[in-house]
């Protein structure tokens, strides 16, 4: 199986440019085709393996069986954290301490995440209304299964953006997550605005409620024992 640049970045969660700088300084096996560079998938796995590489994800993924679960959402939030009374200045730097504890990634793609944190436009803030966002990478990266997280600030003053939210409510309350790949990431958005429009989370982090509210508000509920749940008769 050959992959071409775009593919190996995506399953690296890197720029285009980095895999090309592989190939020219790091030797990174590759063909030319037609003008284009290609990489066989299983000389690019060795590669990866000898260098550490978080190459686990997208199109160098293991096969993994359909029915094997995920890392519930509530986990990431417990990975991220949540992070109170945060100055908006300050916003950047308490989410290059988030990436920096990111699991299942190696120092050089948390490098390179932190650095799309400083890149123009490297975020989408993504007001949802009420004095709430979702701010996410705006270049969806490949992280593999087990690695993501979700970090809560809570700000102690507006953060300032470059777009007004539509409803005009200055935004204090921010809900940043990585997700472990692209497909992932819009299961993860769809869950997080899903909570925030139904149930308690809403209320409870604009409320700044204590960690383990906020965290049982993302945690889903364990089925029931149908013994213990069957009405007498």
């Amino acid at each position: 199986m050959y992959l071409n640049v775009i593919q190996l970045a995506e399953s690296f969660g890197i720029e285009e440019g980095v895999v090309e700088g592989w190939v020219r300084n790091e030797g990174l096996p590759g063909i030319e085709d037609r003008g284009r560079l290609l990489f066989d998938r299983a000389q690019v796995v060795a590669w990866a393996a000898e260098r550490g590489l978080a190459a686990r994800a997208g199109f160098l993924a293991p096969v993994r069986s359909a029915s094997s679960p995920g890392r519930r959402i509530d986990t990431f939030l417990r990975t991220g954290g949540i992070w109170r009374d945060v100055p908006a200045a300050e916003t950047i730097p308490i989410l290059e301490r988030v990436v920096a504890a990111l699991p299942g990634a190696t120092p050089e793609v948390r490098r390179i995440l932190a650095q799309r944190l400083h890149a123009p436009g490297g975020i989408t803030w993504a007001p949802v209304g009420g004095g709430l966002a979702l701010p996410h990478l705006r270049a969806h990266v490949a992280l593999g299964r087990d690695s993501g997280l979700i970090a809560i600030l809570l700000l102690r003053d507006p953060l300032p953006l470059t777009e007004a939210p539509a409803d005009g409510v200055p935004v204090t309350r921010l809900l940043f997550f990585i997700a472990p790949s692209p497909r992932a990431h819009l299961e993860m958005l769809a869950q997080l605005s899903t909570a925030l429009a139904r149930g308690p989370l809403r209320e409870l982090v604009l409320k700044a409620a204590p960690d383990a509210e906020i965290t049982s508000a993302l945690t889903p509920a364990e089925p029931q024992d149908a013994d213990t749940t069957k009405k007498e008769t």
